[in-house]
């Protein structure tokens, strides 16, 4: 976001920032990397738990199932979550709003306080708190900025989350069981897409963190890949003690 300058002859400025406090990144990222690891240490599971690990049927039903019972589960989990914080957000929103229309000198003196904590002199803070609170919108907006940290504006929505985390966790679930859907009979097609598609996972969730690209991309690797080998080897001896 950009605005425009109030001094003359200011360079702009020449960059932007995306929207990390949205409410459709963080289910995204974490249905993505989910669905991921999630279904491929089931069907590795199940894999490894049939008879000589190459049981195709029993692999694409149980990662379809695991699929689609995520999905459901983390898209209302996430839209319980979302709706939860938003609602308690604005109950807060509510009795700051009411605060200052029942008390306005006090609301008005706290404003000028947290300025002068900042560094700004009694005097500014006093006229900049007065000239905020003639709005009292704007003073809404910005106490609860101030106070709880939030954008009365903004807040998160639950069927946004709810719907990126549905589709990304479907996307991410979908690719360990895509190669059994193409024909394979064999884990071992299914892991490869899968850790590659975490390595690329962990390579672009980076791109808006401080790390780096091959560090975000091997951890993501690391990590779905020792849930599958671990989830393959349970079953395995399952299988091999129930067989």
């Amino acid at each position: 976001m950009t605005t425009e300058s109030l001094t003359p002859d200011v360079p702009e400025i020449q960059h932007e920032h995306p929207d990390v406090t949205g409410g459709w990144l963080r289910p995204a990222v974490f249905g993505a990397m989910d669905g991921l690891v999630s279904n491929l240490a089931l069907i590795a599971g199940v894999a490894g738990g049939t008879r000589d690990h190459t049981d195709s049927t029993a692999v694409v039903l149980a990662g379809l199932a695991g699929l689609a019972a995520g999905a459901f589960s983390m898209a209302a989990g996430e839209y319980t979550s979302v709706a939860s914080q938003s609602e308690a957000a604005q109950r807060e929103i509510d009795k700051e709003r009411r605060e200052i229309i029942a008390n306005p000198v006090a609301e008005t003196d706290e404003l000028a306080q947290m300025y002068v904590e900042r560094g700004i002199s009694p005097e500014l803070a006093a006229a900049m708190a007065a000239q905020i609170h003639l709005d009292p919108e704007l003073a809404v907006e910005v106490h609860t900025r101030e106070e709880l940290g939030v954008d009365p504006d903004n807040l998160p929505s639950p069927m946004v989350a709810a719907g990126s985390s549905f589709v990304s966790f479907a996307v991410g679930a979908l690719l360990p069981v895509l190669p059994y859907l193409l024909g394979a009979h064999t884990i071992l097609p299914a892991l490869v897409v899968s850790l590659l598609a975490l390595f690329g996972c962990g390579a672009l969730v980076s791109r808006v963190t401080t790390r780096s690209w091959w560090y975000g991309g091997l951890r993501q690797l690391l990590l779905g890949g020792i849930a599958a080998g671990l989830t393959f080897l349970i079953g395995d001896l399952v299988g091999t003690a129930i067989g």
